[in-house]
């Protein structure tokens, strides 16, 4: 499930709609709405991630985490290292051969600390 499907579930469950209701309301599949939230499909289009957020009627905050969920949502992301330091591609190589068996803490804390890490470096320049 990806951070996009993950919200849209929630959403979707406080105000007690089901997937197939959203997907007529929408006038798109229930499959194309399963494969969003199960991150079997990539992000949505910025014309269907506004059409979502209509249909929820959310606020600005609200909508712009929807926006910034989408932009994290890419569950077949590619990495390119070429050009950097050998360790970027090693690094990128061992959570490609991890990422499965990892526990959703060690996740948080793996995301946390490249954020933390990230904002350094860029505070640095």
């Amino acid at each position: 499930m990806t951070p996009l499907g993950a919200k849209m579930r929630q959403m979707r469950r406080e105000r007690k709609i089901t997937l197939k209701q959203m997907a007529t309301d929408l006038n798109v599949s229930s499959a194309y709405l399963s494969a969003l939230e199960h991150g079997h499909r990539g992000k949505p289009t910025w014309y269907m991630l506004q059409r979502i957020i209509a249909y929820f009627n959310v606020i600005w905050d609200e909508a712009e985490e929807l926006q910034r969920l989408a932009e994290l949502s890419d569950p077949k992301i590619t990495i390119d290292t070429a050009g950097l330091d050998p360790k970027a591609t090693e690094l990128t190589n061992k959570l490609t051969q991890n990422i499965k068996s990892l526990e959703p803490d060690d996740l948080h804390f793996l995301i946390q600390e490249v954020e933390q890490r990230g904002a350094r470096a860029r505070a640095k320049k």
